[in-house]
């Protein structure tokens, strides 16, 4: 039976904060007044005025709880019914205009229950508006219920006095069945997000995150929704319990509940039709659009959800798009991608610069008898069309997945490779470093975009945009690891031998592979625990990978070098150079929500956690921002560490006219790869089945463009004319210091 109490109608606008709520000395006003900061003068109706307001068929349970502005015009007040305290700024005879919706200014046939109003607001057919405070310029018009409850939280994980914690809100990140839940809260970065679903198994950081999150907010009963200055409103059903900021745009939204709406006058977020949002944040600049669905969620700022798109017990980083797809109990870092109307992800950590094709199915086979397990990719995880994949599995930096339904759980160590499903064999087949032997165009320009697309005004985070950082690379020293282990087992295999010790195998490996023998080539070499299964796992021109691993090592090392070199060429000295080779040492590296931090400053971060010298999220975010000052400096130790452990070289050796011949190298591998780059764009446009469609040349030129109108080959172009430049510099430079 529905409860349905009754009350006298002088009651309405009144009791807001409970008797037994209420601090001593204190009315329900209170946090109301807290919340106004418009620094308006408010006065009470004169008679005249009251006259008027009753003409025009206004209604009030109480005229002295009608406070307004000195310029008050109440022939702008129509139709209306006023309950409890009311206060409204500036009304002046003008209208306003966005996006072709004109309204006159004031209040008309609107139901309006103790709020606040800016100056020159348009308030028009809103049937159930109540605790609100509202800037100025604010447009709202034909809504059913715009209205604030006692004990609103705005989509963050706390609960109010008296409630019981079962309402607390909390996400599901990762893990189906919420072994890795974590509390929402306003300003939550994906970094913070990833600490705590991570290490469940360290008390004291879970506990020390549960208090920072608890520490950012009260448990008062009371606490108004304010719609920022210039925010506009229109055709929506209910919107309730919701902060909103300035200047959004919301528009034929059927249900908005227990969310903050993040917005600012330079990143401005907007909510369109059909949309249904329930306990959630969004961030700054966000686009929400067209039949979404969202429940327990966090959209990190300049994400984007659209046509019907689902998230569900998910964080979406920053700089995203889900377009018509699902996502359920996922960690997605900045910079993802994953658009049409079948593609499905479900318990999953990504970790940026993911693109998730159509058809992909990610998590809910149900291969086990529990909930789903988890899925772990690094930066750049590429499933292709109609992928599927069962949990647990876990995928290097840039894995490139091709098209078909993979059988069984993976464990892809090897970055920048490609990863082939052949039911016909019955085997698994990886092509190891397939990206910059095949397509560095699609690898360059992506690195390109999503630095061009970053449109954070704060960046909380420095995100890495670079394929080669320090976080691949060391994956790339793993796949070395593998390629020498598994062609020296090949290679006692074929020879009918027992398979030595595992050292053994990898001096036989280092040596074919070392030697550019051809004979590698004529290998079968099978990978050990990439797949859980017993058929064979092949791995594809070892010789070849293996070849351009250590040329991306080499490309990437000696990129921040010189980079460097060139930064700092008028007073670069050997005592700067001597000190970069002390400091250099190849170290572990976490991606931290898309920031990368050496393993030995991210487990200081912790312990200052876990000893109370990080007493908030606020210090921890100072933490991730000195990190970032340092970073520069620390990938450039590593890079060096890189050069002299890839090409075998003593600290001693790294002397100064030495670095003459790694600059003229970085040079020549730069032109190699913008030939690639150039050579894979022009592979498309010459293709006969691309050009197949047009009658001629000069209408494929019209459609598409040439070569010369690419955009980023011009940019790449213009790059390496000003390193041949700035090397020739460099080159001077290190004369000089020889000669000294």
């Amino acid at each position: 039976m529905n409860k349905i109490t009754k009350q006298p109608v002088s009651a309405i606008g009144y009791g807001f904060i409970g008797q037994n709520y209420l601090p001593q000395g204190a009315d329900e006003y209170y946090l109301r007044n807290k919340y106004n900061k418009s620094g308006i003068a408010y006065r009470s109706l004169s008679a005249s005025e009251i006259e008027i307001l009753v003409r025009n068929n206004n209604t009030s349970d109480n005229w002295n709880h009608i406070l307004v502005s000195e310029k008050f015009d109440p022939q702008l007040v129509k139709n209306c019914s006023f309950f409890g305290l009311v206060r409204i700024g500036m009304l002046e005879p003008y209208s306003l205009e966005f996006h072709d919706l004109i309204l006159p200014v004031g209040l008309f046939n609107s139901t309006i229950i103790s709020c606040d109003f800016g100056d020159n607001v348009c308030i028009h057919n809103v049937n159930y508006f109540s605790h609100y405070v509202v800037g100025n310029d604010v447009m709202i018009a034909n809504v059913n219920e715009l209205a604030i409850t006692s004990t609103a939280k705005f989509g963050n994980g706390v609960v109010k006095q008296g409630e019981s914690e079962s309402s607390r809100i909390w996400l599901e990140l990762c893990n189906e069945n919420g072994g890795r839940k974590v509390l929402p809260f306003n300003g939550m970065l994906p970094a913070d997000a990833y600490l705590w679903s991570k290490y469940r198994d360290d008390v004291a950081l879970m506990d020390a995150f549960y208090r920072f999150t608890i520490s950012r907010f009260d448990d008062k009963h009371g606490h108004y929704g304010k719609i920022g200055d210039r925010t506009v409103i229109k055709n929506c059903k209910m919107i309730k319990d919701v902060l909103i900021g300035s200047d959004a745009y919301i528009k034929g939204a059927n249900k908005i509940k227990n969310v903050t709406i993040n917005s600012t006058e330079d990143a401005n977020t907007q909510i369109g039709e059909g949309v249904e949002l329930v306990n959630g944040i969004v961030g700054v600049g966000c686009r929400i659009f067209y039949g979404v669905k969202a429940v327990r969620f966090f959209m990190a700022s300049h994400s984007q959800l659209k046509y019907g798109a689902r998230l569900i017990n998910s964080y979406l980083g920053n700089n995203a798009t889900i377009s018509c797809c699902e996502v359920l109990n996922s960690l997605i870092y900045p910079f993802h991608e994953q658009h049409h109307n079948n593609s499905f992800l479900c318990a999953s950590l990504l970790m940026g610069q993911t693109n998730v094709a159509a058809g992909a199915t990610i998590g809910s086979n149900h291969n086990s008898r529990g909930a789903d397990g988890e899925l772990i990719a690094g930066r750049g995880f590429w499933p292709g069309l109609c992928v599927s994949l069962k949990h647990n599995s876990r995928f290097a930096s840039f894995t490139l997945l091709a098209k078909g339904d993979f059988p069984f759980e993976l464990n892809i160590p090897v970055p920048f490779s490609l990863v082939i499903n052949d039911p016909t064999s019955n085997e698994l087949r990886i092509l190891p470093a397939y990206w910059f032997q095949y397509n560095y165009y699609a690898l360059q320009r992506n690195e390109w975009k999503y630095k061009d697309r970053d449109s954070r005004k704060v960046k909380e985070l420095s995100l890495e945009y670079n394929s080669l950082a320090p976080d691949s690379v060391n994956e790339i020293f793993d796949a070395l690891h593998y390629l020498r282990l598994f062609t020296g087992k090949a290679y006692f295999r074929q020879a009918g031998k027992s398979i030595p010790a595992d050292e053994t195998c990898m001096l036989k490996g280092e040596e074919l592979l070392s030697a550019g023998d051809a004979s590698v080539d004529g290998l079968e070499v099978l990978a050990d625990g990439f797949e859980n299964s017993k058929r064979k796992v092949v791995v594809l021109k070892a010789r070849k990978a293996y070849e351009a691993y250590k040329e991306m090592v080499r490309y990437y090392a000696l990129g921040r070098l010189v980079g460097r070199l060139c930064d700092e060429k008028d007073a670069l000295s050997l005592e700067t150079i001597n000190g970069w080779l002390t400091k250099s040492r190849r170290d572990e590296w976490v991606n931290l929500g898309g920031q990368l931090i050496p393993a030995t400053r991210f487990k200081e971060l912790l312990q200052k956690v876990r000893k109370g010298k990080i007493s908030s999220w606020d210090n921890l975010h100072q933490q991730y921002a000195q990190a970032a000052i340092d970073f520069d400096d620390f990938v450039l130790y590593h890079a060096i560490a890189s050069l002299l452990e890839i090409d075998n070289l003593k600290k001693k050796d790294f002397v100064t006219d030495r670095m003459v011949d790694f600059i003229h190298e970085y040079v020549a591998i730069n032109e190699k790869v913008y030939k690639g780059i150039v050579q894979s764009r022009k592979k498309d446009m010459t293709n006969p089945f691309r050009k197949m469609v047009y009658d001629n040349d000069a209408e494929q030129e019209a459609v598409v463009g040439t070569l010369n109108d690419n955009a980023f080959i011009r940019l790449k172009d213009q790059e390496r004319k000003a390193l041949k430049r700035n090397v020739q510099q460099l080159t001077e430079r290190f004369s000089a210091l020889i000669k000294a």
